[in-house]
């Protein structure tokens, strides 16, 4: 049954294939569904009110496909899209599962794997735009090393530059509108990954030649697994006007990727984060990058891509109610979040220098005693959450 929690492509709720086509395997356990057709997943994305979906070239075509092979899955894909209407917003390229990328794609020690690396991705760059995307995410989740001795961090950061700068360079000869965004991840499967959290991405691509072409591409888990917070990796992205993208799963603390359906696991971090997205006025892609658990069949698959998309129809409402309460507003009021909007200096450094009451005159024994009355805003906070208010 319909009601107000259950989406609509208005809401731009996209998925991978690889999201609800994750066959339940893991390091421990062989896979626990059966393989799902893309066809499917498109059909079936679409009946649950999806916006879109997206994908890396191998979950679209079987790696070593043949090229009258690999026209025949993309023809299928195209032509389940257009009978559905889902859109492809952003695609990746698969660097990670075959064992040629074992030691990375773009900073493999092997010279020629960085340059295999690099064709496929211009390759699949082709498709991408074809389907109509507008970002293209580059996760590298095996460049990196386990080892102290086994990679010099500062050559590879070049050759990951070198490989950045390269794309960088094919789009704009190409003429095509479309932009990079970096999804950053501190360890698994290697040891350690490059590019580990938000800030280390962001601080990379200031050094790329065109820097306006990349930005980031967060994930719920990747951040958490790390002890991070997730909503202020986000501010800090949307402040330096570099969130391109986002990947929306659960995630409970500093664990192995765990990748639950959105809203499982820490669910405060989680309500922060929806209120900063629909405060912010973000317009991309809300997309679910996440597992279905190994334990549910097919018919677990769809229940939980509906409820990654009712929880944050859920939060959003809830985020909403509390920017809306009288009493969270005097509380907000309280707490002086409206000084801290304002400029601490709007008098310029000479105002600055000249104002006895900043340094001089200053109570500081007063200033120390003023409550800033967070506890109440917070109890309310968490009451709109849990709906008692």
């Amino acid at each position: 049954m319909s009601d107000r929690y259950s989406p609509t492509p208005q809401d731009r709720f996209t998925f991978g294939l690889w999201t609800v086509g994750w066959r339940g395997n893991d390091p421990f356990g062989e896979p626990t569904r059966a393989a799902l057709d893309p066809v499917e997943s498109v059909e079936r994305l679409a009946e649950l009110g999806a916006y879109g979906v997206t994908f890396h070239d191998d979950d679209l075509i079987p790696f070593g496909s043949s090229d009258a092979e690999r026209e025949g899955h993309v023809k299928r894909f195209r032509d389940a899209l257009e009978a559905t209407g889902l859109k492809v917003p952003m695609a990746t390229t698969n660097l990670f599962t075959h064992p040629v990328f074992k030691d990375g794609g773009f900073t493999s020690n092997d010279r020629d794997v960085r340059r295999y690396a690099l064709r496929k991705v211009i390759r699949n760059v082709d498709l991408a735009v074809e389907l109509g995307a507008e970002t293209y995410v580059a996760w590298g989740g095996r460049e990196g090393a386990e080892f102290g001795g086994s990679k010099d961090v500062r050559v590879a950061l070049d050759r990951m530059k070198e490989a950045f700068d390269l794309l960088g360079e094919y789009v704009t000869g190409q003429g095509y509108d479309l932009r990079f965004a970096i999804e950053p991840k501190p360890n698994e499967p290697r040891g350690d990954i490059l590019l580990p959290t938000v800030g280390h991405a962001l601080a990379f691509i200031e050094r790329l030649e065109r820097p306006e072409l990349y930005g980031v591409n967060p994930e719920v888990g990747h951040e958490q697994m790390a002890g991070l917070n997730f909503p202020h990796g986000i501010a800090q992205a949307l402040w330096a006007g570099k969130l391109f993208h986002i990947d929306l799963n659960g995630q409970t603390g500093i664990k192995y990727d765990q990748d639950f359906r959105f809203g499982a696991g820490d669910l405060r971090q989680a309500f922060w984060l929806v209120d900063l997205l629909e405060t912010a006025g973000y317009a991309g892609p809300r997309h679910f990058d996440f597992k279905p658990v190994r334990t549910d069949g097919i018919d677990g698959v769809w229940e939980s891509a509906k409820n990654c998309m009712r929880n944050y129809l859920i939060l959003k409402e809830r985020a909403a109610a509390f920017r809306a309460d009288p009493e969270v507003q005097a509380a907000l009021r309280a707490s002086r979040l409206d000084e801290l909007a304002r400029p601490t200096a709007e008098d310029g450094l000479a105002g600055l220098l000249a104002d006895r009451t900043a340094l001089e005159d200053f109570d500081v024994t007063a200033a120390a005693e003023r409550s800033m009355a967070f506890e109440a805003l917070d109890q309310l906070a968490m009451e709109h959450l849990v709906g008692v208010r």
